[in-house]
């Protein structure tokens, strides 16, 4: 199939979905208090799905252009005699604007709601796209890595917060489906690389283009539904006037909140560094312990890969149902006794238990996130730009420490090791108990 006819065809679908009633009226049910948990016998139709499966769709092509930054480095770097600090500076200069700009995007648009900033973002991602495979010198790739960063900086917090206003309550549930279209992306990024980019080289970036063009007609749609709602005053941040007149009903002091807050980040950056120690070296552990072959070890991968797109969808769901700090709980118990088992396992329950993990690990993120917005109220794009920006680059930052390691001891070495980070998530004790939700509130 051409591109433009495949182009097309997903815009038609995209837009008969959108016209929908049944999937796509905004509902009322939005508005309710931000901290109450949907019942299990709540309606369905209440989520706005349409939305919130788009938003997914198009968090699966950004996250899966991104991903083609770093398969490009192999070839960058014999094409311009890079050295590997060179390539260091690309990531930076690609990480710096993907995210560490995006809390500061999340504070300024919880004041002033774009909606189609999003459109914007994309934009940012095309041009970078364009540039990357067209670039001849080392400063214009480097431009282009951090134009596709910015991209990404700009679409998280407001795509995070969308989510947030048609989830109908369901808000676990909601944060999961979104992150879901995330992980996919990067995913299927890698394996597209391999069959596209590396066989066709630089200039053949320039075919995902069509993938940022796609995600652009479909974000502009849903700006158009985004305004209508802010119009009517559903948005829970639709300005700074009305930002500061939302009380936060948990009653928290500030220093109380920023507390509660921290603990979430270094939460949440124990399991980045986790997983992504799993996902970055992997095929690595098991290519040198078991002798396997490329291709054999990108199946545990793959297999690696779902098992976090399941943990993510479960963890929505189970979270709306007990809670947030049942769910995050569970997440460290039950992952622990499996991370500590898998480097003295054999190939098979190597497989199983690295599954297991991917699962149990994943399962924490929604719930993590719809608890800090629930401290924040008001601020949706504030703890996107921090949970979906900042500790997801101080993961990979670790991640980036564990390969040191690898290269002073063994790769063996890092899979005994790191076990000992989800440890850190006993800290989970000191987090306040929210009023509203089953099995937190006595």
């Amino acid at each position: 199939m051409r591109p433009g006819r495949l182009v097309a065809g997903i815009s038609l679908l995209y837009y008969a979905l959108m016209t929908d009633s049944t999937l796509a009226a905004p509902s009322h049910s939005t508005a309710a208090p931000q901290t109450k948990t949907v019942s299990a016998g709540s309606s369905v139709d209440s989520t706005t799905f349409a939305i919130i499966l788009s938003l997914s769709f198009c968090h699966l092509l950004n996250d899966m252009m991104q991903s083609l930054v770093p398969a490009l480095y192999p070839i960058l770097k014999e094409n311009y005699a890079l050295s590997f600090a060179q390539v260091g500076f690309i990531t930076l200069a690609f990480q710096f604007t993907a995210s560490m700009l995006q809390p500061v995007v999340g504070m300024y648009t919880d004041k002033r709601p774009m909606p189609y900033s999003l459109v914007v973002g994309m934009g940012f991602t095309l041009v970078g796209l364009l540039s990357l495979s067209m670039a001849h010198s080392y400063p214009v790739i480097l431009l282009s890595a951090a134009m596709i960063g910015m991209g990404s900086s700009v679409f998280h917090p407001e795509a995070s917060r969308m989510a947030r206003l048609a989830a109908g309550g369901r808000y676990g549930l909601a944060q999961s489906l979104f992150q879901i279209g995330g992980n996919m992306g990067s995913a299927c990024g890698p394996l597209l690389a391999a069959f596209v980019v590396v066989s066709q080289g630089q200039p053949s970036l320039a075919w995902f283009s069509g993938a940022a063009l796609v995600a652009m007609m479909i974000l502009f749609q849903m700006g158009n539904w985004y305004r209508a709602r802010l119009a009517k005053g559903a948005s829970a941040g639709a300005g700074a006037k009305k930002a500061k007149k939302i009380a936060a009903p948990h009653g928290l002091s500030k220093g109380r909140v920023a507390f509660a807050v921290l603990i979430l980040v270094v939460l949440l950056f124990s399991k980045n560094v986790y997983q992504a120690s799993l996902g970055s070296y992997y095929t690595f552990y098991l290519m040198d312990k078991f002798g396997l072959s490329i291709q054999t070890a990108q199946y545990f991968l793959f297999a690696f890969m779902f098992g976090i797109v399941v943990g993510t969808l479960l963890g929505g769901l189970v979270g709306d149902r007990v809670g947030r700090i049942p769910v995050i709980w569970f997440s460290i118990l039950g992952a622990l006794p499996f991370a500590l088992l898998l480097p003295h396992a054999n190939l098979f329950w190597t497989g199983v238990l690295a599954v297991g993990v991917a699962i149990i690990v994943a399962s924490a993120f929604a719930a993590i996130l719809v608890y800090a917005q629930e401290l924040l109220p008001g601020r949706v794009g504030l703890v996107a730009g921090i949970f979906y920006g900042f500790s997801f680059g101080l993961g990979g930052l670790g991640a980036a420490g564990l390969g040191k390691i690898a290269d002073w001891t063994s790769i063996t070495t890092v899979y005994q090791v790191t076990p000992f980070l989800l440890c850190l998530g006993l800290l989970t004790a000191l987090l306040p108990r929210l009023p509203g939700e089953p099995k937190n509130a006595h």
